[in-house]
Formats: structure tokens, sequence, C-alpha cells
């Protein structure tokens, strides 16, 4: 027999009656596992089936853009490409339904042409996705039928013009599942648009273009030459390559989010298993000295119980991906509402394979720490009990090992983000954190040994006592409880801070209508409407559409031909929507500057006032000239002050502020806002404003802000569920730690009942230790949490931070009564048998 063979058989033969002691001490790693190859399970398949129906999301091969029809120039050359051409004019409107005498708000969308190219709109009956294009017909929104129970024949009016509703719509192109909810789908031939009087000046109008080009033409270089002269021009080109791009990109943050909750829960569960070996390899101390007395080396002895734990680690892992494999088919159904396709779910063999291996290395290298300890084991230990003197020291071997942990941690971070960097950033933020929780244990069982209350009771004394004494669960704990604890109590703190502030956008006196698209002549009679249905005209304010011409000396061209300036593209490209009074607004807040509210005729300069946001894109400050062209005419100015907006007030804010005597005879439209005190008021409001003023849109911001309510709460349920992982695992880790304590301290209870212990006694000892555990636990994570949440909403989410207790009291409450109940039921096998048949039990 070989040596090999013979450590192989010694580990199996030592292992038999604590293989079930073992594989618990393992199924801490089985929902990091999980949680990691249904995430990226899920990943290959989204990418795949993106890869599949790019086309048919775009519905072309070229769609391009703008909020302007195409110049000549850009026009002549879409015209001489090869294949199919369709046009698309887009803008959001009121509808009115005559049948049931209702208004909506609709994404109103003129088609000409045999747009889509691929795929189809989906209607009922299926010959009305073509056949409404040879009549003055429409396709409706599936939902706002059967809101409002409309029949195929009924008719819907768009401004001036009424449309005979051909059939019902079940799919829109270029639409987010999520906005429809607010802004629902009505499609309408192009050459009816004029006839609507919707476009005025100043509507928020979008243009489209799509073409279908044979397979032979190169699209993608067409529009790479194309690319940058367009995008001066402010007209935006996508083709089904940078749609599959786009698309990735964006779900490779929702990839991101969802890695890390994986990694988290994995590493939790790599300190279960870290913990558990040492406590193992403790309770096999005899064992590995009688070993070591009969002539086994060191590394033998290390060899013996490496193959234990590695055996049963891949068997963990296995059963992790099988399981996950098994998850990554709810995900699709979970995440149904933010997704673009259809997720077909299979089984990824390359997810699987991924799984086993960060897996299968990460949880040998942290059973390692306490593995590489039994080398040093001497045989004088089966004389001796103290077992810290063969292995509190650390040798090069452990630090190679820690080091080939967070090397690990980085490279799965570094291939997940593809950014160095942010990698090692995540890293030292994981580092961070485990330190953290690390250094309060330890300063707990510091404090309780420094202040140890001799004066209380032998039972509070006992469990207090068993913070610190050799074998206890101090430090285990808080840090793979504190740190699950942490990461739900965050995901709570963040979810209750953005429904809080979503919910203050609709509270008090703030706004919950607006009207734009309100013509000069309109205005008056509008605020007379207004007013004569005792609502309040909270802001009524004129705007001016203009495009950014040079600043700073430089010509827009310029600018953008020179690569190394700091100008943002968001800045440069969109049209610029201003507006002009005396007084800065009570919801904005001058940072410097001089703000200048008149004009006089004769004055040699204009000065105007910019956002801090706008001025820092433009890369201007006070005293630089800004270049503005309206309608052909160009209106040199100056920068007086520097504004900071708040956004969280549901009214119109603007970037740029003209003075007054500058821009009243120019083109402009104007916006009302009010706010009406019922559901009741405001429809008969919105049915008055659409039926005498059909060109006006009413954007009901009450039922915005209800479905963005409902899409935060579904984010915020997507996100629980997957940190739903971390938290189990965190649990895992406490049963198993727990079990362990069970065998730890049944020697101490045994000893406790033979020298006349009561039952009683043992059980309040216990529920104390258990208690404080699962106290101090909890009431780390949740301090860590409180800090961690209040950076992200102040730093990255800028918002107003206002804790809600309620969910932290549960989450506490939660883990402290998890705690306390698996500990005592541990318990019970000490309490309810008499001491010499469970020392029998346990030493047989």
């Amino acid at each position: 027999m070989s040596k090999f063979s013979f450590l192989l058989n010694t580990a199996r033969k030592d292992s038999r009656k604590n293989r079930g002691k073992l594989f618990l001490f393992m199924s801490s790693i089985i929902l990091g596992i999980a949680a990691l190859v249904a995430i990226n399970s899920f990943n290959y398949n989204l990418l795949k089936d993106i890869d599949r129906q790019a086309a048919t999301l775009l519905g072309a091969d070229l769609a391009i853009t703008g909020d302007s029809p195409l110049n000549p120039a850009i026009q002549s050359a879409v015209d001489s490409l090869p294949g199919k051409q369709a046009k698309e004019v887009e803008l959001l409107s009121m509808a009115y339904l005559p049948s049931v005498d209702e208004t909506q708000f609709m994404r109103v969308k003129a088609l000409e042409g045999d747009f889509p190219f691929y795929g189809t709109l989906v209607t009922t009956p299926a010959e009305a996705a073509t056949s409404f294009k040879q009549s003055k017909s429409a396709l409706v929104d599936n939902g706002v039928m059967l809101q409002y129970g409309l029949n195929v024949g009924d008719s819907i009016k768009l401004g001036n013009a009424q449309f005979v509703i051909a059939g019902n719509l079940k799919n829109a192109f270029g639409s987010a599942g999520v906005s429809a909810t607010f802004a629902p789908a009505v499609y309408i031939p192009l050459q009816y648009m004029e006839e609507t009087g919707l476009v005025q000046p100043g509507s928020l109008v979008d243009y489209a273009h799509y073409s279908m080009v044979p397979a032979s033409f190169d699209i993608d270089n067409w529009v790479k030459r194309r690319n940058k002269a367009y995008k001066n021009a402010q007209v935006r080109m996508e083709t089904v390559k940078s749609r599959k791009r786009s698309l990735n990109q964006a779900f490779d943050y929702l990839n991101y989010f969802l890695n890390l909750v994986a990694l988290v829960s994995l590493l939790l569960g790599c300190i279960g298993v870290a913990s558990s070996v040492l406590i193992y390899v403790k309770n096999k101390i005899s064992s590995i000295a009688i070993f070591r007395c009969l002539g086994m080396k060191g590394t033998d002895a290390f060899t013996v119980y490496f193959l234990q734990i590695f055996g049963l680690g891949v068997f963990g892992v296995l059963i992790g991906a099988a399981l996950g494999s098994l998850i990554q088919f709810v995900l699709p159904i979970i995440l149904s509402d933010f997704l673009p396709v259809t997720v077909k779910s299979a089984i990824s063999w390359k997810a699987i394979l991924e799984g086993l291996i960060i897996g299968t290395v990460i949880t040998v290298l942290f059973a390692l720490v306490p593995l590489l300890a039994v080398r040093n084991i001497s045989p004088l230990r089966t004389l001796r009990a103290s077992f810290e003197e063969d292995v509190s020291g650390r040798d090069l071997a452990q630090y190679l090992t820690y080091v080939a942990i967070v090397g690990s941690i980085m490279a799965f971070l570094w291939k997940l983000t593809g950014n160095f960097i942010n990698a090692g950033i995540f890293t030292a933020s994981l580092l961070a954190a485990f330190l953290i929780l690390f250094l309060v244990s330890k300063l707990i069982m510091f404090l309780v040994r420094k202040f140890f209350p001799t004066q209380w009771s032998f039972v509070l004394r006992q469990g207090l006592a068993n913070l610190y004494r050799p074998n206890n669960q101090t430090q285990t704990l808080l840090i793979s409880i504190g740190l699950g604890t942490a990461v739900l109590t965050t995901l709570f703190i963040v979810q209750g801070l953005l429904l809080e502030n979503v919910a203050q956008m609709d509270a008090g006196n703030q706004p919950n209508m607006i009207l734009y698209g309100i013509e000069n002549s309109q205005k008056e009679e509008l605020a007379k409407l207004t007013e004569d249905m005792g609502l309040p005209l909270i802001q009524q304010v004129p705007i001016v559409t203009m495009e950014l011409s040079e600043w700073k000396g430089r010509s827009k061209s310029e600018w953008v031909a020179d690569s190394t300036s700091n100008v943002e593209d968001w800045v440069i490209n969109r049209e610029a929507r201003v507006t002009y009074r005396d007084t800065v607004d009570q919801f904005e807040e001058l940072l410097r500057g001089n703000f200048v509210g008149n004009y006089e005729e004769g004055q040699d300069s204009i000065f105007i006032s910019l956002d801090e946001r706008y001025a820092d894109g433009l890369g201007v400050d006070i005293g630089d000239e800004v270049v503005y062209n309206v309608q052909g005419t160009r209106i040199p100015t100056y920068v007086s002050s520097i504004r900071r907006i708040d956004f969280r007030n549901m009214q119109a804010r603007f970037f740029i502020v003209f003075p007054k005597g500058v821009l009243e005879e120019a083109p402009q439209f104007q916006v009302l806002v009010t706010k009406t005190p019922d559901t009741a008021t405001m429809a008969s409001y919105r049915s008055k404003v659409v039926k005498a003023f059909p060109n006006v849109s009413v954007v009901d911001l009450g039922s915005i802000l209800q479905a963005a309510n409902e899409i935060v709460t579904k984010v915020s349920y997507i996100i629980q569920f997957m940190a739903g992982f971390s938290i189990m695992t965190g649990l895992i880790v406490l049963l198993s730690s727990l079990m362990l304590s069970k065998y730890q301290r049944i020697r101490e209870s045994v000893l406790l009942r033979t020298i006349g212990a009561s039952r009683n006694q043992i059980l309040k000892i216990n529920a104390t230790e258990y208690l404080l555990i699962g106290s101090l636990s909890a009431a780390t994570g949740i301090l860590i949490s409180i800090v961690g949440s209040y950076l992200l909403a102040t730093l990255q989410l800028n918002l107003k931070y206002q804790l809600n207790w309620w969910p932290i009291i549960l989450v506490f409450c939660l883990v402290v009564g998890l705690t306390l109940i698996i500990g005592l039921l541990n318990s019970r096998e000490v309490l309810n048998k008499p001491p010499l048949e469970v020392l029998r039990n346990e030493l047989a």
C-alpha cells in the first residue's frame, strides 16, 4: 500500500463517526456557492438571449434619433442607404377617450413605413398591426383598453384629431417595462400627426429614422465614420451591435451587485468553515497526538485531516452548484419587470465550473488556516492538556495562506469588474469590514474580562464568562452574524430612505400636476380655468429653447474637437430649455456671485445664472462668456452667479436662468404647476383642460410617484431576495457554530450537573451566553449598517438621511431570537438526560 493510500484510508476511517459533524461544518459553504452559480447562470443565459433578441429589440439595423428632424445633409446620407426605411415621431400627450369620457396621459408614436423590420407589433386582432397604417386608426395599449373597458371600434382623441381604435397593443418598441406604468403607448399613422396639432414650439418631441440594410452592408462601419459628426449635430445612432453592447453594459451593474452579494455569502460560509475546522481540530487533538506517538510525521497528520476536510468541502461545493442551478430558474421570474428580453433558463456548465473552482479554492484556503496548526501538535499532547502552546505561533505557510485568500478575493473581483483599482477598493472594503468586526469582538472580550462583575449571581457570571473562556464563539459569531446583519439592515435602511424620499415628493403642499406645451395665447385662459376650480397656481413660467453656440472664446465644434478638454457631453449636446425671472427660486441656493434679475435696454452685457452641475460640466465660472443661439439669433451672455438646485421638489427646474427683459419676444411656451386635493378633482380638471386645450399635456405626478414607489419596492424586494443568501448563510454559520458550542460546552454542563447544578440553572447560563452573543452580533452589525447607509445615502444617493427604526428593531430581535432559540435547543440533550449517559455518548 502506498503512503498516500494509507493516509487516505486513515482519513476515511477516522472520519466515520464524525462525518455528520463535518458535513454540518461544511454546510455553511453551500448557500454561497448556490448564490454564485445561480447568479452567473442567469447572467450567461441573459447574455445569450440579448444576443439572440437584440435585432427584435431594436426592430431595425440602424436607428437614428434626435429631438428635431434630421438636417438636409444627414437626411440625404440616410436616404442613400440601401434597403428599407421607416420614420417615427414620438411625444407625450393627453388622450381623450370619448366613449367613457376619460383622459389618459400617453406616449404617442406616429409611424410611417414597415417598422419594425425585425419582430412584430403584437396586437389583437393580429392584422391590426399593419392595417392601422392604412386609415385614420390607432393601436392602444392593452392595459389602457382593459382599465377603461374600451373595445376595438371605439375612438381616441389625440389633440385635434380623432382616431378609431383598430386593435389592442400588447408590446411597444423602444419601451421599458416600467415606463408603461405611467405613459402607455398609442400608435397612429405618421401622416395624421400634423392634424393633431400636438407638435408645437417647445413640445418635447423625439424623431426617429429606422433602416434595414442588406446583410452584406457593413452598417457598423458606416456609423463609425459618421458618429462624431452626427453626435455634434445632436443626433444619436444605434445599431444591433451597439444595442447589444449597451444592454450588456446596463446589466453588468446588476451582475456586479448580485455577484458581490454572492461573494459576501461565500465569505461568510468560509468563515464558518474556518471556525468549524478549528473546533474540529481541537476536538481531534488526542487522536492526532496518538498518531504522532505511533511515528506519524506532522505533515502526514496534516494530510489525513486535510483529506477529510477537502473531501467534504468538495461535496458541499457540488451540492451548492446543484442548488444554484435550480435557483437560477427562479431569477428570470423575479427580475421579469426589469428585463428587456425573455430569458430562457438553462443549465450553464460554465457557471457551474466557475462555481466549483472558486468554491473549492476559497474553501480550501480558509480551511488551511486552522489545519496548518496540525503539523505542530506534539506527541506530548497525550500527557498535556494545553493546546495553545502547540498552535499559537504563526509560520510562513499560514502567512502565505492569508496572502492567497486576499489574492483569490482580489482575482474574483478583478474578473467581475474588469478594473484592477475597483477590485482593490472592494477587497479593501471587505477586509475593513472583517477587521472592524474582529476588533470589536476582541474589545468586547477584553472589556468583559477586565470589568467582570464579580458581584453578580452565579448564573449570570457563568454565562458572561463564556464570552471569553477557551472555546468561545464570540469572534466567529460577531464576524459572521454581524456581517450578515449589516448587509440586511443596510438594505432595509436604504429601501426605507428611497421610499420616504419618494413619499415626501407627494406630501404636504408639493404639486401633483404639471401642464406643459401651453402657448402664450392660452396662458391667461388656462390660469383662469385653474383658479376657477379652486386650484393654486404654484408655478407658471415661460420656457425658451436654444442651443449652446460657444463659450470662453471657442466655438462648440472647437471644444468637441479638443480631446484634452474636460467638457461633458451631456452639457454640450443637450437642447437648452431656459426661463427668465428676476429672483432666485425658494428651492435654489445661491452659491456664489450676484443674481441679476433684470436687463435694461441699452446695457452692455446680459448676465445669466447657471446651476453648479451645468457650470462644472461646461467648465465655466463667474465672469465667463457663454453664447446661445435662439432661432438663429446669437445672444452673448456672461455668468454672474452659480446656483444649487433642489430637485426633490416637484416643480420645473432650470439649469440656465436669464434676466427679465431679454427673451420676452422669443418663441416660447409656458409651464403651469398646480396641486389637486383628490383624484376626483384631478380627473375633472384634467378632462376640462384636455377638452379646452387639446395641445396641452397634463402630467399626473401622483401617478408617476406611485409608479416610482412601486419600482423602488420591486427593486428592494429583488435586493432583499439576493441578500437573503447572505443572511441565510450567516444563520447556517450560526447554527453550525452553536452546534459546535454544544460539543464544546457539553463537558462543562455535565460537570455542573454532576456537582449539583439544577436543570434550570444550566438553562439560564446557556440562555445568558446566547442572549449576549446574539445581542452583541446584531448590535455590531446594525451599527456598521447605520454608518455605511449614512455614507451611501449622503455621498452617493444624495438622500435626506432619516432612520426608520422599526425595521432595525425587527432585524435585531430576529437575530437575537434565533440565536437564543437555536442555542437553547442545543442544550436539550444535556438537560433531559443523566450526566453519565450524555458523557458516555459523547466519548463513545
